[in-house]
C-alpha cells in the first residue's frame, strides 16, 4: 500500500505535469480568408500566416475563392475540430448568423478581420479588426471635392468591390455621402468590378463604349487591382489614364505606386492588410479571458502622384 504522503507528492506531481501539458500546448486558430483576389488580400494572408508562426500560434487556414458556402464550411470544420479561437474575413456582410450561433454554442470565440458582418446579436463575435472603410470612401471623395474647386463640372465612374461585401458598401457610402457636397459631381456609370483586375478591365471597357454622350472626366475604382485593370482599357481606348481619365482608388498596394510613378494613377487611399500581428495578440487575449475593444481600427493615410516616388520603396505590400 502506497504511504498517504507518497500518494499526495504524487497526485501533485501528476497535476504539475498535467497543466505543464496544457500550457505548453499551442493555441489553435482556425482562419477562413476571402481569397487571393487582390495584391492586398496575397499581403494580407502572408500578414496572418508569419504573425501566427512568429507568435507560436498552430494555425489551420481555408481559402474560401470568394464564396461564402466554402467559409461556412471551413467554420462548421474548426468547430468540429474545437479550435481555440477562429477568425475570418467575411466574403460578404449577411448570412453568418446561423454558423456563427453554432461556434458560439461550441463556446468559441470569434474575431472578424477586415471586413464586417450584419447580425442581430453583436455577441456572436468578440472583436472586429480593420479598416474604416467609410472614412476610406469619405477621403477618395474629399480628393475629389479639391479637384472641382474651379468649379468645374466631373463625370464620375465608379467601379465597385465585391457586391454585398462590407468594404463595397461602405466605400460607396462614404464617397457618396462627402460628394453631396458638390452638385456638379455626378456618378454616371457604376457597377462591380468584384475586386478583381480582369473584372475592372472589363467593366472600363464597357463603360467607355455608352455612347451617351457624357465623357468619363474621373474614375473612382473601390480598390488599386480594379483601378489597374481599368488603366489598361482606358490606354487601349487611345486615351491617358491619370490625365485624360483622373483615377482615385483604395488599398495602397505597390503596384498603386508604380501606376503613379507613371502618371496613370492620381491617388490611392491607404487599406493597410498587415493585421497579422494585431490578430495573433487578439487572439491570445481572448483566449485568456482578457477584455478587448469591440472595434479596432487601423490607422492609413492618402497619397498623391507626386509621393510616389519618394514612397515606393517603404512599401510593404
Amino acid at each position: 500500500m502506497t504511504p498517504p504522503v507518497l500518494r499526495r507528492a504524487l497526485l501533485l506531481a501528476g497535476l504539475a505535469l498535467a497543466y505543464s501539458a496544457q500550457a505548453s500546448k499551442p493555441l489553435v486558430m482556425g482562419f477562413s480568408q476571402v481569397g487571393a483576389e487582390s495584391e492586398w488580400r496575397t499581403a494580407n494572408t502572408a500578414s496572418v500566416k508569419s504573425a501566427a508562426q512568429a507568435a507560436g500560434i498552430q494555425l489551420k487556414f481555408a481559402d474560401a475563392q470568394q464564396k461564402q458556402e466554402n467559409q461556412v464550411k471551413a467554420i462548421r470544420s474548426f468547430i468540429a475540430q474545437k479550435v481555440d479561437v477562429i477568425a475570418f474575413s467575411p466574403v460578404v456582410e449577411s448570412g453568418f448568423e446561423t454558423v456563427l450561433r453554432e461556434a458560439k454554442a461550441a463556446k468559441i470565440p470569434v474575431i472578424l478581420t477586415d471586413r464586417a458582418v450584419k447580425v442581430s446579436d453583436p455577441s456572436l463575435y468578440v472583436t472586429f479588426i480593420g479598416s474604416d472603410f467609410v472614412e476610406e470612401g469619405r477621403k477618395a471623395a474629399r480628393w475629389v471635392l479639391d479637384q472641382a474647386k474651379d468649379g468645374r463640372a466631373l463625370n464620375i465612374a465608379e467601379l465597385q468591390g465585391t457586391v454585398g461585401s462590407a468594404p463595397a458598401i461602405d466605400r460607396k457610402k462614404g464617397f457618396e455621402e462627402v460628394l453631396k457636397a458638390n452638385t456638379k459631381l455626378q456618378i454616371i456609370r457604376s457597377q462591380s468590378g468584384e475586386f478583381t483586375r480582369a473584372k475592372g478591365k472589363e467593366v472600363m471597357e464597357a463603360f467607355l463604349k455608352v455612347k451617351d454622350g457624357k465623357k468619363i472626366d474621373l474614375l473612382y475604382a473601390h480598390n488599386d487591382d480594379m483601378a489597374i485593370g481599368a488603366i489598361q482599357a482606358i490606354e487601349e481606348a487611345g486615351l491617358k489614364p491619370g490625365k485624360d481619365i483622373l483615377i482615385v482608388s483604395i488599398d495602397g498596394v505597390r503596384g498603386a505606386f508604380e501606376a503613379m510613378k507613371a502618371g496613370k494613377l492620381n491617388v490611392t487611399v491607404e487599406c493597410n492588410p498587415l493585421l497579422g500581428p494585431q490578430l495573433m495578440q487578439l487572439a491570445k487575449d481572448v483566449v485568456a479571458g482578457k477584455a478587448v475593444p469591440k472595434r479596432v481600427t487601423v490607422e492609413e493615410g492618402v497619397y498623391t502622384a507626386d509621393q510616389a516616388a519618394a514612397e515606393l520603396p517603404k512599401r510593404k505590400y
